[in-house]
């Protein structure tokens, strides 16, 4: 990675280790809600570097493998693994795809795949891969969220008190020089 991808890297990775719940609310409120957050999460960064490492399917993003507990099956667990992806990239829902049943295949647990789509592009918005053989059939739909679609709720991100929302809000500002002529 070049070191203006690692500059991007690194904040992400940090704000989601110490907000994980935070995160979730903002980002998945669906997931959030599923969790059993009296319980334990668990960040597996070396079971997702080995399934990464295994697969060899390209650079890694940002992406964080974390174990929880849900409030549904109480001591069962659910791996969900989030990617973060800063730019359009042809290959990523099959990448997603690939971390998704390689997890499953490793730990026989369900995986949720959550991806936070961070790029600049207005239609690029991956939403699953799939094939079809034979009338056979497989298929990953994963949960996603654009940045971009945070932009007409600047002033109310300001309002908000998730960590999230505030970093939306820098995010989204950050080139707009007419938000920073204001009075």
């Amino acid at each position: 990675m070049n070191n203006s991808t690692d500059d991007y890297d690194s904040p992400w990775k940090e704000a989601l280790t110490r907000y994980f719940p935070e995160f979730l609310d903002f980002y998945f409120p669906l997931a959030h809600q599923a969790i059993d957050w009296t319980q334990p999460h668990t960040f597996l960064d070396q079971e997702l570097a080995q399934i990464v490492r295994d697969g060899e399917i390209g650079k890694r993003r940002i992406d964080r493998l974390v174990q929880v507990t849900t409030l549904e099956t109480g001591l069962e667990w659910v791996y969900i693994h989030i990617e973060v992806q800063s730019q359009p990239d042809a290959d990523f829902a099959e990448r997603l795809f690939t971390y998704n049943y390689r997890l499953y295949d490793r730990y026989h647990r369900p995986v949720a795949t959550l991806a936070v789509l961070a790029d600049e592009s207005l239609t690029w918005r991956p939403e699953g891969f799939s094939y079809h053989l034979f009338g056979s059939q497989m298929c990953l739909q994963f949960a996603s969220v654009k940045i971009l679609d945070y932009a007409p709720q600047l002033e109310t991100l300001l309002q908000n008190t998730n960590p999230f929302a505030l970093g939306q809000w820098f995010s989204l500002i950050k080139g707009r020089k007419d938000y920073w002529a204001k009075d």
